[in-house]
């Protein structure tokens, strides 16, 4: 069932509640929690997209990368409409639509299948490609990835062709909770800025500086935001 966003009343505070109903083995609880403000602000204040304009060819997309531990996903979707909270409590289950990593053609609002690390940028410049293709200059490609998916060279690619072919539509979120392997000289921001990427640096649990950096304006040149977050643990 997906309901109307009319229809739902969740606000940020509910988040915790929400996620608090997924239960069960493999939750990867930090890697859930390290996005969930990221998420808040993109689904609250920046994409245009909601459960009654789910398919329609304009819509922004979000394709989340960072697939394990999707329950911050999940709660936010369900916050603004998009699944019905009764799913939740049978998170993981056998017979749930809400597995371990999201399933687009299972859940309403979910664009790619994620969880293999390295894959969510790639396919978001291909989106992004496609969308260009087809003459539709107002949808935006958001993607969201963590810091060890980095190590993943498939990343590296994806990141120096967006800058090369001034991808202005796509946008990256990377949530740095220092579990990459190598980190980057510099900064993450700087591998990207490298490659002519437009890029921001900002707390990442603040919803303010989150959403003034992701609605930077960055004419000609993709798009990142490095939200930092405490360190796994």
């Amino acid at each position: 069932m997906t309901l109307t966003s009319e229809s739902t009343r969740f606000r940020y505070h509910d988040l915790p509640r929400l996620m608090a109903l997924m239960t069960g083995d493999e939750k990867h609880g930090p890697a859930a929690t390290s996005t969930l403000d990221a998420l808040w602000v993109l689904y609250d204040q920046v994409l245009r997209v909601t459960p009654e304009t789910a398919d329609a060819p304009d819509r922004d997309r979000f394709l989340l990368s960072k697939g394990h531990g999707p329950m911050a996903y999940y709660a936010v979707l369900t916050a603004k409409g998009f699944l019905d909270p009764a799913l939740l409590p049978d998170f993981g289950a056998f017979d749930s639509p809400l597995g371990h990593h999201p399933d687009r053609v299972l859940l309403p609002g979910v664009e790619i299948g994620s969880g293999s690390l390295g894959h969510g940028l790639p396919l978001a410049v291909g989106t992004a490609l496609g969308l260009r293709a087809q003459g539709l200059t107002r949808s935006r490609v958001w993607t969201l990835v963590g810091d060890a998916e980095l190590d993943e060279g498939s990343n590296h690619e994806a990141i120096a062709y967006a800058g090369a072919v001034g991808l202005e539509a796509l946008h990256t979120v990377v949530v740095d909770n220092s579990s990459a392997t190598h980190g980057w000289s510099g900064g993450i921001a700087s591998r990207f800025a490298a490659e002519g990427w437009s890029a921001r640096t900002v707390d990442g649990r603040d919803h303010a500086a989150l959403y003034e950096a992701f609605t930077t304006a960055h004419p000609g040149r993709p798009h990142v935001v490095v939200a930092l977050v405490e360190p796994k643990r």
